[in-house]
């Protein structure tokens, strides 16, 4: 809605709600290799690291191939803490074994709405608003568990500006 135009109302269209950024899709279930903990939000960035380096090892030592990036599911709303799993997509079931407490996962199928967030992990927040608009503009329930697709490599990009982040949210 711009302020120039006064005759303009908002609605389930304008740019705030259905943003192209959003889109629906179906989704098949993928076999992962996740750790999976508890954490407090600060202290997410810390378990993030040990999480990716424990699953990288354990996938390395059963010799299965990664099927896209690392990825974090969120179970539940989260508050002060959050109960995570952290991992990668696999080609195929993880086995199980190896140390530091990694084990198979799945992400699952269904129907959720998946958004594309450039800048910083601060600024997530934002995105997921927009996402949680186009719900409710839609009539949708959202499901219990999200999660998020990790495109760009912090460690090989110093710029959060350009970071990219793919957020999946199932609907119930």
């Amino acid at each position: 809605m711009s302020d120039t135009n006064p005759d303009t109302t908002p609605d389930i269209n304008s740019p705030d709600v259905n943003s192209a950024d959003i889109k629906s899709a179906d989704l098949k279930e993928q076999p992962t290799a996740v750790l999976r903990e508890t954490v407090p939000m600060n202290d997410l960035r810390e378990f993030f690291g040990r999480a990716y380096s424990a699953v990288m090892a354990a996938v390395q030592q059963q010799h299965v191939q990664l099927a896209g990036p690392p990825f974090a599911l969120y179970r539940g709303m989260p508050t002060d803490v959050v109960d995570v799993e952290a991992g990668f997509p696999l080609a195929a079931p993880f086995p199980g074994g190896g140390d530091g407490g990694v084990t198979a996962g799945v992400l699952p199928a269904g129907r959720a709405l998946e958004a594309l967030h450039v800048g910083p992990y601060e600024t997530l927040p934002e995105t997921y608003g927009k996402v949680m608009a186009r719900m409710e503009a839609e009539g949708l329930t959202p499901g219990d568990s999200m999660w998020e697709y990790y495109l760009s490599d912090p460690g090989t990009e110093p710029d959060p500006a350009v970071w990219k982040t793919l957020i999946v949210w199932p609907v119930a």
